[in-house]
């Protein structure tokens, strides 16, 4: 028995109006439906859903969700998001070019260039403090 990966993320969010033109426009998620509390979009496999709740406050801490980017593209994401006047939340600490950004709700997301296998090559290289490593790669 395992797990199938993340089936969907759902964001509750103060003003579905907002998030949905943040989601669909500005980072160019695919409509699928809305309703009077929230919305579903997809961008690539990910399925995510939008759920009205004017009482939603983001988690403080690290908890972050992050989309990938190519390389080549990094940049004109960077202006696209600036251009939109999008606030970033942390600088980027870690291997491959990231832009740590907030939605409108508050939510942290990252904009990440490079792979799982791209990350535990490099930490191989420079290990964190009592990293270990498996023999599986990941999947």
């Amino acid at each position: 028995m395992t797990l199938n990966g993340l089936n969907h993320l759902t964001l509750a969010v103060r003003d579905l109006e907002r998030a949905w033109d943040f989601y669909a426009l500005t980072l160019g998620c695919r409509p699928h439906a809305r309703w009077d509390g929230g919305g579903y979009l997809s961008l690539d496999s990910l399925w995510l859903c939008l759920s009205l709740d004017p009482a939603a406050a983001p988690a403080p801490g690290y908890t972050h969700y992050a989309f990938g980017v190519d390389a080549a593209d990094f940049p004109a994401w960077r202006e696209r998001l600036a251009a939109a006047g999008v606030r970033q939340w942390r600088d980027n600490r870690s291997e491959g070019d990231s832009l740590y950004f907030l939605d409108p709700d508050g939510h942290q997301l990252e904009l990440h260039v490079g792979t799982l296998a791209s990350r535990l090559d490099a930490c191989r290289a420079q290990p964190y403090a009592g990293m270990r490593f498996f023999d599986e790669a990941p999947a």
